[in-house]
């Protein structure tokens, strides 16, 4: 449960009187890294687990944040899973690797991950559409019905 929460109210009363048993919510919308942390030490209290959301549209830096935070705290759950193509691979080295069903971190330091910029390059953003809908431009201004 949770996916588009982004504030405690939504969420604080149901883990309390342990109405759900996973906490689902993506990590920059509630506020980032240290903010789910500390979703997930209150979560811990009333023993619901987390489970944060990771779809296809979450880059393989915030699949790495997913992951370090799962390794971090003790109420994890399970972690939705993403699979990057080769060429998401190459633009960002270090990405999380899934063997077995299993997500792996590497030893790098920090979140393991880098952004090769001159390869991005030759990946150009091509238009509206996929995961962000055909509902904004692209500057990300809302285009009215």
């Amino acid at each position: 449960m949770g996916e588009l929460f982004v504030n405690r109210n939504e969420w604080v009363f149901l883990a309390s009187e342990r109405l759900i048993d996973f906490i689902r919510i993506h990590i920059s919308a509630v506020g980032g890294l240290n903010m789910a942390r500390k979703v997930a030490a209150c979560c811990e209290f009333f023993n619901v687990r987390t489970a944060w959301h990771g779809p296809g549209n979450v880059s393989p830096v915030g699949h790495a944040i997913n992951m370090h935070l799962d390794l971090a705290i003790y109420n994890f759950g399970i972690q939705e899973e993403n699979r990057f193509s080769a060429n998401v691979r190459e633009v960002f080295p270090g990405a999380p690797e899934i063997k077995g069903g299993y997500m792996y971190a590497n030893d790098k330091a920090g979140l393991g991950i880098d952004i090769d910029e001159n390869i991005a390059a030759k990946f150009p953003y091509q238009g509206v559409g996929g995961s962000r809908g055909n509902d904004r431009r692209l500057d990300g201004s809302i285009v009215r019905p």
